[in-house]
């Protein structure tokens, strides 16, 4: 390892989510001096449990954050700051980082900003949300199973979703909001199923405490439901890649390949808000945090490439994580 100087750190990371924190578990252990810097309001605060990370079913998110951070502070190499990134650019050495009554230099920078959701204008939705309300039937479904369901989409991904559901219940309903956008075919799929589509909106959720019971649209006609599941649109949770000027998905990530690389030089994005062209949408934690791993040990193989002087054939290609 060729130590910093001048307080050149060799990566900051921005974000504390899983792929951030993964990505600091790899470097620091390969001895490399990182930052972390966050802002500390994570995507799943609503959240209460996470699903499908093997060891770690039904943990809460805050508490797997907590592990982490305490795992980390073995490593001395691994430091943390509480702030929101400002600005970037790139510099000859790396990058410059602006935070709040400070300037970062940095050799490489991770974008591990995440993604924001964008709710419904429905009464009584952020109620309910995390806890009768969920994104995702990977992460949920198993706790809603054989329980009378709602998908609020439209077209052909509401069609998607609500036939995807089938698989924890037969009771389904698809909730557009407005026109559908279906056509024949596939209205008569869902009605063979048994998925009614109901286009007038909902207004108001509707129950007990934190738990749904009934949904009521517009025109009054109320409909027992016990949870639902949205597909919202998202935002990336910082304009810091616009404002450095990575190239985007036409979904509006940060486009990656399939290492973390992103389109800038020394600056790698991982977890839920980078994506490679044709990577499927799917966002769980035990994938960020492998995005992560994997960005990390890349930025990692840069940095020793670069002191040592050596220059690989395809210096931008993929590495080898075993070598």
């Amino acid at each position: 390892m060729s130590p910093s100087s001048d307080n050149l750190i060799d990566a900051v990371v921005v974000g504390s989510g899983p792929a951030g924190l993964n990505a600091a578990l790899v470097l620091g252990r390969a001895r490399r001096s990182v930052l972390v810097i966050d802002d500390g309001v994570p995507r799943n605060e609503a959240s209460h449990d996470m699903h499908g990370f093997l060891s770690r079913d039904g943990t809460n998110p805050a508490e797997l954050r907590r592990i982490a951070r305490e795992q980390l502070g073995a490593y001395p190499t691994v430091a943390f700051r509480a702030a929101t990134v400002s600005g970037a650019e790139l510099t000859t050495r790396g990058c410059r980082v602006h935070i709040p009554d400070d300037v970062i230099e940095t050799r490489k920078l991770l974008l591990a900003i995440g993604v924001k959701d964008w709710l419904p204008s429905i009464a009584g939705f952020e109620r309910f949300y995390g806890w009768s309300v969920f994104h995702c039937p990977y992460c949920d479904g198993w706790e809603s199973r054989e329980q009378p369901l709602a998908v609020v989409s439209q077209g052909a991904g509401g069609m998607r979703q609500a036939l995807n559901l089938l698989g924890w219940s037969s009771d389904i309903i698809l909730c557009t909001q407005g026109p559908a956008g279906l056509d024949d075919e596939q209205r008569t799929l869902l009605a063979s199923h048994g998925i009614m589509v109901y286009e007038q909106a909902i207004v108001c959720l509707e129950g007990e405490g934190n738990r749904l019971r009934q949904l009521r649209f517009s025109d009054g006609v109320t409909v027992a439901r016990r949870i639902l599941f949205f597909h919202g649109d998202v935002a990336l949770s910082s304009t810091l890649p616009v404002q450095m000027g990575c190239a985007l998905t036409e979904q509006g990530r940060i486009e990656v390949d399939e290492a973390g690389r992103t389109s800038l030089p020394a600056v790698f994005a991982a977890g839920d808000a980078a994506r490679r062209p044709g990577q499927h949408p799917a966002t769980q934690v035990i994938l960020a945090a492998a995005s992560g791993a994997l960005a990390g040990i890349t930025l990692h193989q840069e940095l020793m490439h670069e002191d040592v002087g050596f220059t690989p054939a395809l210096p931008r290609a993929m590495p080898n994580p075993s070598t």
